[in-house]
């Protein structure tokens, strides 16, 4: 494919782009070495990355690509916008220049940065699979002030040092919710007087709330714990969309693999570090790693080896990546990559000969079916054919295939407050592709993808609905084989 561009625009771009020369105003980086940051910066970034080419620098993580363009075609914001500067190699090309200090539109490379969904579509279409996910947030976390605001610091302290506390003051959020006061802020316009739209989209994108979690409920369950057992199937780690969230989720996930695969446990596991890891607070992360990966000896320790069923694919492809965070560590770095190989996404693990057959009225109740590739399912892990067997085999003629199912819904977590209108250009693709296959039910794997395309959903095409994977297996298999 040529490297020529396409249009007046693109030529532009690449040519500030390449012709761009000066002092950069990020912070921490140096002009003269392969990093964006001095030492002193380091807790805030990863070392080598691990790609498929091998363990790379920053610097030659970016080199790698060689502006071919292949990622374009699948990149959503360049799709949408025909914009060079916010595409995959663009973005690359920004992350390479800020290395070499030749960066003079910071303004620029702080939009490219922060516009992109991480969905790593591009990686799926690079010859060389530049790691463009890894590269931009190594390029956020060089931001002045990235990851600093309340919240974010407010969110990660509390869920790895206070669980509890968190869970209590969520609780207490989600009381407010229901007694409608957020809707009457929204309408007073007090979320943009408070300099925080997003809040009043992430509000108005949450339907039900529960008051209960899962953990809480799942640890109940006497027959869910390691005590006097000496060997399991597998042990559910509940990651924080379906613990604080989804409940529902995370219940369904847990029957379903009694009765596909037998007795297991529930992990009673901490957050697995994702949202440390995406703001720039690596150090947390770490820690969130580490802790689990004890829990986890313990428990291959007294029950020996066994699967660690997450889902949620943001969290299951994280954890699965748990290596890239102990790269420099002789003693963590191999038990992250024990940790991890241990790791399955629901999605993945469900055989379509175990997944039973469906219950009539249940599947008459459901429509038709199809199923959208959650970013972080396709193209973090590469599962796109499990889930497939499995729906297909419950659905029968009543599965339909989504076009272009792996096209981002711009959920892609905080994305769509932070972004609001790219994430709505994005999820309207999804929503009209939808519509095309005339879905009722649309089946997801990851969280976020189900309260965007939900959100959407109740705009623009109120007939249909989308589930959680084990919420819809759960519901339809209703006949399932005795465990093994």
């Amino acid at each position: 494919m040529s490297d020529q561009p396409q249009n007046e625009e693109t030529a532009k771009a690449r040519r500030e782009m390449d012709s761009a020369a000066g002092n950069s105003s990020f912070a921490h980086i140096q002009h003269d070495a392969n990093e964006m940051y001095p030492h002193e910066q380091a807790d805030r970034h990863l070392g080598p990355l691990l790609t498929d080419l091998g363990e790379r620098t920053l610097y030659d993580a970016a080199a790698q690509c060689n502006r071919c363009g292949y990622c374009e075609t699948s990149c959503p914001t360049y799709m949408l916008t025909g914009r060079e500067t916010i595409s995959a190699r663009g973005r690359n090309q920004f992350v390479r220049m800020l290395l070499e200090g030749k960066a003079r539109h910071t303004a620029d490379a702080r939009e490219a940065l922060s516009t992109c969904l991480l969905c790593g579509a591009c990686s799926s279409a690079c010859y060389a699979k530049v790691p463009t996910a890894d590269i931009v947030l190594e390029g956020r976390r060089s931001l002045d002030g990235y990851g600093d605001n309340f919240f974010a610091r407010a969110a990660v302290k509390t869920l790895l040092d206070a669980p509890g506390l968190f869970a209590f003051w969520l609780k207490l959020a989600y009381l407010v919710k229901l007694s409608g006061l957020p809707r009457l802020a929204n309408k007073l316009g007090l979320y943009d007087l408070l300099g925080m739209p997003g809040l009043s989209e992430a509000e108005g994108a949450v339907g039900k709330v529960p008051l209960r979690f899962a953990s809480e409920l799942l640890h109940a369950n006497p027959a869910l714990r390691a005590e006097g057992k000496t060997t399991v199937n597998w042990a559910y780690f509940a990651p924080c969309g379906p613990n604080f969230l989804f409940t529902d989720v995370a219940l369904a996930t847990v029957r379903v693999l009694r009765r596909t695969s037998g007795e297991g446990i529930f992990m009673e596991n901490l957050c697995c570090g994702l949202l440390a890891h995406n703001y720039g607070r690596m150090e947390d992360a770490r820690e969130f790693a580490r802790r689990n990966i004890v829990r986890y000896e313990a428990l291959k320790a007294q029950l020996g080896e066994f699967p660690l069923i997450a889902d949620c694919s943001s969290c299951a492809a994280f954890m699965k990546t748990y290596e890239q965070l102990f790269t420099g560590d002789e003693e963590w770095r191999p038990r992250a990559k024990a940790f991890a190989a241990a790791v399955r996404d629901i999605l993945e693990f469900i055989p379509a000969e175990k997944a039973g057959k469906a219950d009539p009225a249940a599947l008459e109740r459901a429509g038709r079916v199809t199923y959208h590739d959650s970013c972080r399912a396709c193209h973090g892990q590469g599962i796109r054919q499990e889930p497939r067997d499995v729906l297909r085999k419950l659905a029968g003629k009543n599965y339909r295939e989504l076009n272009e199912s792996d096209w981002c819904c711009g959920g892609a977590g905080a994305y769509a407050f932070t972004n609001p209108k790219i994430a709505a250009m994005v999820l309207d693709r999804k929503l009209r592709n939808i519509a095309s296959a005339q879905a009722d039910t649309v089946i997801a794997g990851g969280t976020s993808c189900l309260i965007q395309i939900n959100a959407g959903l109740r705009a623009a095409y109120p007939s249909a609905r989308a589930v959680h994977y084990s919420v819809f297996v759960d519901e339809v298999a209703r006949e399932t084989p005795a465990a093994q």
